[in-house]
């Protein structure tokens, strides 16, 4: 059955799978973190549906959600109507906002997908304005509808000014750190300022307050703070994108807060369906200009969401486990750079909370280009608190795929990433045990040895080779 279903499904689903390439495996039943394939083979979940399940797969709080609405007779999906679901789902989801935005906060329920809710940001923020461009970030990802994907750091048809977003180990400045962000924060004052600088004042800035899809890249606080400042000084509305990091994945229930910063307008999607579909706009009632029916969607009263939402959100809030995500997180990025001195393949270790990454690098190649400044000290301190940074070497995506296949082999999965596809994702549910995160590490850092070690020989293999015929001319 598994082979089959496996074949089946590349000769009928489209070009356009992602993630059934690289983990060719056929889930039929799950509980907490851990997944079984059809094959009986077990494994420990690191993608979380690209950070959907904060609970990890059918926890009984949702289940039990979701059964209650089931056998009450109720729709299941309304439309915009007025329900008793819906509205135990708005103030659970009131109850966590940030300081300064739940007091004065409206919400639009989306379509189902965390993209339909980055499209009605940038047209409310459109709207509110009277104007038309927006601000967004190299390395952004925002969904793949026209409108997100234009803000997205992969756009082919640039209709959005593109600012750097500040990091490390890839610093647009060569320097990083403090510096690093500083440079950057001065970039986009200078661009909005300069008359002549080609970007008039824009509807909107959209940013997320960890990139996930461009590596899991943490933005500074003081940096993020900079950005409000900034935004609030030329009334340009700030679109935080927390349709990943939200719901207590990095270690606060909103990412936003390690920093202080009340955005304007928040995207939320993922975690706040308990599994389920799910997309809400959050804003500040003055940005409220729309007509009736001015975004709009079929499946935005979807019922059953919104109760495993309400549950979802209420079992994190109560049980702290944005707080454990941080402690957990914390010291499972320690480990994980304790493991980084001894591999000069890992290229830096970085994330919040139980949003991890691990950038692999060619340690064999110079480091050169825009990344690399001959003159920075090979030894750059990182602002959210990691260790020394080392000079970048390129990415290596192929070390990072054969990373993924070493880690399914070993019954994890796990999430590729980043610029070049080069950094390890983990996003583990926010149940995860210490002894399952123990586990998660063991198998990482034993896949990333037996990949470095199997390179290392076929690069050992291929110069031996290589010699004879080099030495004949």
């Amino acid at each position: 059955m598994h082979e089959g279903i496996l074949r089946r499904q590349s000769a009928r689903e489209s070009a356009a799978r992602t993630y059934a390439r690289a983990l060719p495996i056929v889930p039929v039943r799950a509980r907490g973190m851990t997944i079984e394939g059809a094959d009986g083979r077990r494994y420990l979940d690191c993608l979380s549906g690209a950070g959907t399940l904060a609970l990890g797969h059918n926890h009984p709080v949702v289940l039990e959600a979701i059964r209650r609405v089931l056998d009450s007779g109720a729709p299941l999906s309304v439309l915009d109507l007025a329900t008793p679901v819906k509205d135990a789902f708005i103030t659970e989801l009131f109850r966590t906002l940030p300081p300064g935005l739940a007091d004065r906060a409206r919400v639009q329920f989306c379509g189902p997908a965390g993209t339909d809710a980055v499209e009605a940001a940038l047209k409310l923020v459109r709207a509110a304005t009277g104007r038309t461009g927006m601000l967004a970030f190299t390395g952004a990802y925002h969904g793949m509808t026209a409108g997100a994907l234009a803000a997205s750091g992969g756009a082919g048809d640039v209709r959005v000014a593109r600012l750097p977003y500040p990091q490390d180990y890839r610093c647009p400045f060569g320097v990083g750190g403090t510096r690093g962000a500083e440079l950057a924060a001065r970039w986009c004052e200078s661009l909005l300022d300069d008359p002549k600088s080609g970007v008039p004042l824009p509807a909107g800035m959209i940013l997320e307050p960890v990139q996930g899809e461009g590596g899991v890249i943490p933005a500074p606080d003081d940096w993020l703070r900079r950005m409000r400042q900034i935004t609030a000084d030329r009334s340009i509305p700030l679109i935080a994108d927390e349709i990943q990091t939200g719901v207590g994945r990095t270690g606060s229930f909103w990412a936003v807060e390690h920093s202080g910063v009340t955005p304007d307008v928040m995207v939320l999607s993922k975690a706040i369906g308990g599994s389920l579909p799910l997309a809400v706009l959050v804003y500040r009632d003055d940005l409220d200009v729309w007509q009736p029916g001015a975004h709009a969607g079929t499946f935005r009263g979807n019922q059953l969401a919104m109760a495993a939402g309400t549950a979802t959100l209420a079992h994190v809030r109560e049980n702290g486990l944005a707080e454990r995500a941080a402690a957990l997180g914390s010291r499972m990025l320690s480990q994980l750079r304790e493991f980084q001195a001894g591999f000069p393949c890992v290229g830096e270790v970085r994330g919040r909370g139980l949003m991890m990454g691990v950038e692999l690098v060619d340690p064999e190649s110079e480091a050169a280009g825009p990344d690399h400044n001959p003159c920075a000290d090979d030894h750059r301190v990182a602002t959210n608190g990691p260790g020394p940074t080392r000079t970048p070497h390129p990415a290596d995506p192929e070390l990072a795929a054969a990373v993924q296949r070493e880690c399914l082999q070993r019954g994890l999965i796990v999430e590729l990433g980043g610029r070049h596809g080069g950094v390890v994702r983990l996003l583990p549910p926010l149940t995860i045990s210490d002894e399952q995160a123990a586990a998660v590490l063991d198998r990482l850092t034993d896949a990333v040895a037996a990949a470095a070690r199997r390179q290392q020989d076929h690069g050992r293999r291929h110069r031996h080779d290589d010699g004879p015929a080099e030495r004949n001319g």
